[in-house]
């Protein structure tokens, strides 16, 4: 008796299963033409490319592509199973694909290998500056050694850049992604600083993308979209309020869009007003009080004058001999402040091809010789305390530990600000003295702004102090070295609050009875004469004589005649006294 059809497949596929030549799973399929109900044609492989994220976790443990080829490659023959007089029967494993099926050996998987990963990853940490949380990733598809070794091409490339990027720590605040002509944003989810300068975003979805939702960018402040289409669209076409309101709508926390600053207090309507807004508003660009100029108050200046001429040149270079000025009791300190201040990063100061310095300077040199920063320094009570230096020469010897400086006091004095003025009664009676400038710092010969403030005593007679010269000795030494910043900071004038034009230059004036330090700098015996010559003059002549004076030496009465024959323009009486200086008798000069 002759068996069915059904049963004599039933009858093969047993027996195949029972020779271990099929998987258990596997059924067997009628391909003729004239046997209906049966899948007809050949089996659908689904090719399986490797993800670049396999490469990034392979260290750790088999990837998805390493599993995969182990799989695919049996030992033995290396062949296909096939029957005669039919199609393919059946898979060697479930979800694995053979090179003889797919057409492709499994070395020739698209892949990023392992070395490429790890240029992306010693790209990065070139690009990391972890004091500032600062990552630079400006122009990144155009370096070289990366496009050669790992190319960017997609965005499952992007992502292995900023997995990498995540595991940073501390973690990203500041990440610039400027220049890339990207069309997606990328973002990492606890950043406070993002700048997406001159790409390509187009549209508001590509903004959606990283809006401040649920895990997306809820702490920015800060972002920058200059040079991209979208922005620049709708600034040309008179949205610019919009764009503004749609951005802070976006983003809640943000408080700086593309360098400018937004109102942190808005009524936004939800559909548009019925009436017209005729009436422009004024945007504040200045506080409503003007930078005054420095002073010293209840003092001689030429106690103050004396003190700063000879203490920084001696700071500078011999430091040793300063412990003759310190009070055997007095206290120093010195405190490090590494944050780039928000003017200086926007002129970009400190990436500047005009000072190339700015980028040799090590905070290591100052923070790892005891940094008295309260709010960020840890170690308990015991490092607190040791960082405040008690006596003069445990102070002495706390300086000669710290880098090489130059004060140009005397050179740019337009560079420094001091005020002074007494504190105390009677015979507790001290000169507090409030320094602002900047030093070069040695070796590398970039600039660092500094606050510092003293209080000074009268040095008794018979002190030390007094018998080295030391008119003054120092009981307090307070010194706090920043980052660069401009010292238009205390330019006097108008003072800006956001970003925006220049303000213009105005000429410094100074109130009476109130002298720069290179005023003060004019010695006591022609003090009293040039004030006396000078009380009949405007205010802005008396600066111009004080300045003429100070340059070229001149006393009150030819620095007047050099004023008034040149028509008080200060470079032609400075030019004019630099053709005749030679035929001016002594008595000309001060």
């Amino acid at each position: 008796m002759f068996s069915s059809p059904t049963t004599s497949r039933t009858l093969a596929t047993t027996t195949l299963k029972g020779a271990g030549l099929i998987d258990s799973d596997t059924r067997m399929r009628d391909v003729t033409a004239d046997k209906p109900g049966g899948r007809k044609g050949t089996s659908k492989i689904r090719t399986h490319r490797t993800r670049p994220i396999d490469a990034y976790k392979e260290p750790h443990g088999p990837s998805r592509a390493s599993m995969l080829a182990a799989r695919t490659q049996p030992s033995g023959a290396s062949d296909i199973l096939t029957i005669r007089g039919a199609s393919t029967v059946g898979r060697l494993r479930r979800n694995a694909v053979t090179a003889a099926v797919a057409g492709v050996t499994p070395s020739k998987a698209h892949a990023v290998p392992v070395k490429a990963v790890e240029v992306w990853k010693d790209f990065v940490n070139r690009r990391w500056d972890p004091e500032s949380r600062f990552l630079n990733l400006e122009r990144f598809r155009n370096i070289t050694y990366c496009r050669r070794a790992a190319p960017a091409s997609s965005v499952r490339e992007a992502s292995v850049l900023f997995k990498l990027a995540s595991h940073l720590r501390p973690a990203v605040q500041t990440l610039s992604l400027a220049n890339n002509n990207i069309n997606s944003a990328h973002y990492l989810p606890k950043l406070a600083n993002l700048s997406l300068q001159n790409n390509n975003l187009k549209v508001w979805r590509d903004i959606d993308f990283i809006s401040g939702r649920k895990g997306k960018l809820e702490h920015l402040r800060e972002l920058i979209l200059l040079g991209n289409p979208l922005r620049e669209l709708e600034i040309q076409n008179g949205r610019g309020d919009k764009y503004k309101s749609d951005m802070a709508r976006r983003f809640t926390s943000l408080i700086m869009l593309d360098q400018e600053a937004i109102a942190t207090i808005a009524f936004d309507a939800p559909g548009p007003s019925s009436t017209p807004v005729t009436e422009k508003r004024a945007t504040a660009t200045t506080f409503p009080y003007e930078m005054r100029p420095p002073f010293i108050t209840g003092v001689e200046d030429s106690v103050v004058s004396n003190f700063l001429v000879r203490f920084f040149p001696l700071f500078d270079d011999q430091r040793a001999a300063l412990l003759d000025a310190y009070h055997p009791s007095a206290t120093f300190s010195f405190s490090c402040n590494t944050a780039i201040p928000s003017r200086a990063r926007i002129q970009g100061l400190h990436v500047s091809k005009d000072m190339p310095n700015q980028r040799k300077l090590d905070w290591g040199l100052w923070l790892n010789n005891g940094s008295r920063n309260l709010n960020r320094m840890g170690g308990g009570v015991d490092k607190i305390v040791n960082s405040l230096h008690l006596g003069s020469e445990e102070a002495i010897r706390a300086m000669s530990t710290l880098p090489k400086t130059k004060h140009d006091v005397s050179g740019s004095p337009e560079k420094f600000c001091i005020d002074a003025w007494p504190v105390g009664q009677g015979e507790n009676l001290k000169l507090f003295i409030s320094l602002h400038g900047q030093f070069i710092e040695e070796p590398s010969q970039g600039i660092r702004s500094f606050d510092r403030a003293f209080v000074l005593a009268p040095a008794p007679p018979g002190s030390r102090a007094k018998l080295n010269g030391w008119d003054v000795m120092v009981l307090s030494d307070q010194w706090s070295v920043r980052a660069y910043s401009t010292h238009d900071a205390w330019h006097p004038g108008p003072m800006r609050v956001q970003a925006g034009d220049a303000k213009p230059t105005q000429p410094t004036q100074q109130p009476t009875g109130s002298t720069s330090l290179s005023f003060s700098l004019i010695p006591a015996h022609a003090r009293a004469q040039l004030e006396q010559t000078i009380s009949t003059f405007s205010e802005a002549q008396r600066i111009l004589i004080m300045q003429i004076c100070e340059q070229t030496g001149l006393n009150a009465k030819y620095a007047v005649d050099c004023l008034q024959n040149n028509a008080w323009v200060f470079d032609r009486a400075v030019a004019n006294f630099e053709q005749v200086k030679g035929a001016l008798s002594r008595d000309a000069f001060l």
